[in-house]
């Protein structure tokens, strides 16, 4: 939790639909708010596989002394009790990182893609050309309408 290590999995029981962990906690004095996202993570090519608990709330208004996590009345609480149970999501892993770099590498292979970056390419070429055209146009009129204003001011005023 929050990037410390705080137990183990301690049993996983795999369904069609989902798979169940049952995580052993080594303290009964850590807390985890139900408000919280619970995600699998891949955290080395090796497939080692963590359990992230990111509590959404900042901070809890509960004393460690108040809460008995093997009560019955503490599952009306807003911490996970004994026994309980939380759904989780399956967080990032190497798989996914692999299929969508894959999937870049596919796409940055296509003939069409260079096609259309050389017509891109091309084009922003000849504007870029046409932009300076234009601008050294207008410095030449800016320098005759200046010379042709400075000599009706100068000369016949």
């Amino acid at each position: 939790m929050r990037g410390v290590n705080i137990g183990y999995i301690q049993n996983l029981k795999i369904n069609p639909n989902s798979v169940l962990v049952e995580v052993y906690i080594t303290s009964s004095n850590i807390l985890i708010p139900k408000n919280s996202i619970i995600e699998t993570s891949q955290t080395s090519l090796f497939n080692n596989t963590v359990i992230d608990i990111i509590p959404l709330e900042t901070k809890l208004l509960y004393h460690r002394l108040d809460i008995n996590l093997f009560a019955h009345n503490c599952y009306k609480s807003q911490v996970i009790c004994h026994h309980q149970y939380i759904i989780g999501e399956r967080g990032l892993n190497y798989d996914d990182l692999i299929r969508a770099t894959t999937r870049i590498a596919q796409r940055f292979d296509d003939p069409r893609l260079f096609s259309l970056f050389y017509f891109f390419l091309h084009n922003s070429v000849e504007m870029s050309d046409d932009f300076v055209n234009i601008l050294n146009n207008v410095s030449n009129i800016s320098n005759l309408l200046y010379s042709s204003l400075k000599y009706i001011f100068l000369y016949h005023l």
